[in-house]
């Protein structure tokens, strides 16, 4: 999909013109854009359909009647509208919300401003009630139309993150086209003027409050009693589970086998019936021997699919061949449903409204998955927040990219993670952009619907990266009796803007600086690069050092460097979910569904594993045992699944007797 946007910096999705190819309505429109067209401009400009009146289209009927997509402007036409279209039939009357101005030399102050309206037809500009209530009409999520789906695709928030040219935010309420520029003088000379100045969130900042260094001390802030709601670990009795199976079935209802098989049969049968074919129904145990060589898969891979089922003499693996056919396996895995059709078919009927339930076709596993594992564990005191990616081979809108691990597409889950031994305790699948209030941004909302204090309890200390952290956000969790830290962009809203003391860029290794404001603590510390960190619980510099090679005299050296306490506490609490996270990757089925639904099933299934897997290691400790290592526990849990164990020990006695 285009990454282009409206050169206007309209929000909305609307039809996009390039610029005509004749020059003299190519001129009209670079005056439209800018009031001094520049020697060097991009040719790639845009504009949308909101800055053109009605008989500028040569498709409006068709497009209103329903019989064509794709807007068409005539030639020869030229853009006369900055605002909303008022009187475009063409175009949704609702309110436009005005786009911070930047001031940029050659633009009209008032193309981000919507055009004053003189007349007393108020619905030009606010549209009614039920307009307003709308919700996202394409029912999908687009992840690069916009400059802010661009920021979150790079782990940035458009609305605590900035970019470096738009620092200057002029309110819609206090300026309008006409007195912009006033305005925007008036804040120049505000921030060029010495005395307090205060952010966008509500944190001052005094032109005196400078930088510290680590040989100046600092105060410990007071810590919260660590008060959960229930005894942190397995929230079980330790001799109700003493098998593999029973650990993954408290996660995995040994009646949601035989639900899916329910689902995928009616699935199934419409499908085959199209094609003129019969299908043979499947049964909740071929759909746990299903499961269990999804496992197994994952335990030992292979080229392709159909290796598993190799009849080679020296290079075949016996084992699926004697669960279930490779035909079987094929047929379960392409009709494999998580929903009944009926509702489906409902569901679609509702795209383009807001009762549209993206999730539909995954709801029923999804909230169970969700539910089991908030039952039957409770996260010990250090908590953690990350981000996942199910990638699928399937087009839909709910797909995003994560830059950092992979250029390909996914789709994005944020989980709620124990730090202590990388359990999943509550997780959620991003949507994408809807009409939900935004006013905090993606991350805070993010981090306050995983963290319940209600069902959690106090004193907890969440980790969380540069995508998370905001002065607003830790502020606010305080007052939930949360504590948080992790590291920050320092053009991130409520970042301390003093340049006294400062880190320098060429500072040597181990350099730190501190400020604290109110409850909150920054560290800027520079180790290989620059670090930045934010914490509402940490005591600036505790003494701590960490190995680093420092040049000295053309050589490279082994030394000591301190370290500030947030850093050091920050990497040691992460470690064990990052290796949880690689984890829930790696146990998955050697093939790639098409359809979305089915990659989510195989995710909500690695999430399953994983937590049966540490529950199981818990409750053995816990009793003085020796756990399973997680080959062993997965070797147990496929056996148990197919109940060959059960098949072989029934064989044995009858060799015996026979022999006898």
């Amino acid at each position: 999909m285009s990454r282009r946007r409206c050169v206007l910096r309209c929000e909305r999705k609307l039809v996009q013109f390039t610029l005509p190819k004749e020059e003299s309505a190519r001129k009209q429109w670079l005056d439209f854009i800018f009031t001094r067209t520049p020697k060097r401009y991009s040719p790639n400009l845009v504009l949308c359909s909101r800055h053109f009146t009605d008989d500028c289209f040569t498709n409006l009927g068709a497009i209103n009647a329903g019989f064509a997509k794709r807007l068409k402007v005539k030639e020869g036409s030229v853009p006369t509208l900055f605002g909303p279209a008022c009187s475009s039939e063409s175009q949704p009357r609702k309110l436009v919300p005005v786009v911070p101005a930047v001031a940029v030399e050659g633009f009209h102050a008032s193309a981000s401003v919507p055009k004053k309206n003189t007349t007393n037809n108020a619905d030009c500009i606010v549209g009614s009630d039920e307009e307003l209530d709308f919700c996202d009409q394409d029912s999908v999520a687009s992840s690069v139309d916009s400059s802010a789906e661009d920021m979150f695709i790079d782990d940035m928030d458009p609305i605590l993150d900035r970019r470096p040219s738009s620092d200057l935010y002029l309110p819609e309420e206090d300026y309008d086209s006409k007195d912009a520029p006033q305005h925007r003088k008036r804040l120049c000379l505000s921030s060029a003027e010495g005395g307090d100045r205060k952010s966008e969130n509500g944190f001052y900042w005094t032109e005196t409050e400078k930088w510290q260094s680590s040989d100046e001390a600092d105060v410990e802030p007071p810590l919260l009693v660590f008060t959960p709601n229930q005894n942190p670990g397995p929230q079980i009795l330790p001799n109700r589970c003493s098998s593999a199976l029973q650990f993954f079935q408290l996660l995995f209802p040994k009646s949601m086998f035989q639900t899916i098989a329910g689902y995928t049969n009616s699935y199934a049968a419409k499908y085959e019936e199209r094609k003129g074919k019969l299908w043979n129904f499947i049964s909740q145990s071929d759909m746990k021997s299903y499961v269990a060589l999804v496992i197994y898969m994952g335990m030992f891979r292979c080229s392709s699919l159909s290796d598993y089922w190799s009849e080679s003499q020296h290079f075949s693996l016996s084992f699926p061949a004697k669960i279930m056919s490779y035909r079987k396996f094929l047929s379960i895995s392409k009709v494999l449903h998580l929903s009944e059709s009926r509702e489906d078919e409902k569901n679609i009927l509702k795209k383009g409204t807001a009762g549209y339930e993206r999730l539909g076709k995954i709801q029923p596993l999804y909230q169970v998955i969700r539910e089991s594992c908030k039952s039957y564990f409770h996260p010990f005191q250090n908590i953690t927040i990350v981000e996942r990616m199910v990638k699928p081979q399937a087009g839909t809108g709910l797909k995003q990219s994560l830059k950092s691990r992979s250029p390909n597409m996914g789709f994005k889950l944020f989980a709620l993670t124990d730090c202590t031994c990388g359990y999943t305790w509550d997780f959620f699948v991003y949507e994408g952009k809807s009409c939900a209030s935004r006013s905090e941004g993606l991350s805070y909302e993010t981090v306050m619907a995983l963290v319940d204090e209600n069902m959690l309890g106090s004193g907890y200390k969440l980790f969380v990266d540069k995508f998370y952290t905001s002065p607003t956000l830790f502020t606010d969790l305080l007052d939930k009796k949360v504590l948080a830290c992790g590291p920050v962009w320092p053009n991130r809203t409520g970042y301390p803007k003093s340049a006294k003391n400062k880190l320098l860029s060429n500072a040597p290794r181990g350099t730190m600086r501190w400020i604290r404001q109110d409850k909150l603590l920054f560290v800027e510390w520079k180790d290989s690069k620059e670090v930045q960190m934010c914490s509402s619980f940490h005591k600036a510099y505790e003494g701590d050092t960490v190995q680093r090679k420092v040049r000295r005299d053309a050589h490279r050296t082994l030394e000591e460097i301190p370290v500030p306490a947030v850093v050091l506490d920050y990497s040691k609490n992460m470690e064990a979910v990052d290796s949880s996270d690689c984890i829930t990757e790696h146990f998955r089925a050697i093939h790639k569904p098409k359809k979305w639904y089915q990659c989510m099933f195989y995710h909500f299934l690695d999430i399953a594993v994983e937590n049966a897997f540490i529950m199981q290691e818990l409750v053995t400790k816990g009793n003085g045992k020796k756990p399973l290592t997680r080959k062993a526990f997965l070797q147990a849990l496929i056996l148990e699944l197919t109940d060959i164990d059960s098949l072989d020990s029934a064989a044995v006695p009858l060799t015996l007797s026979s022999s006898g």
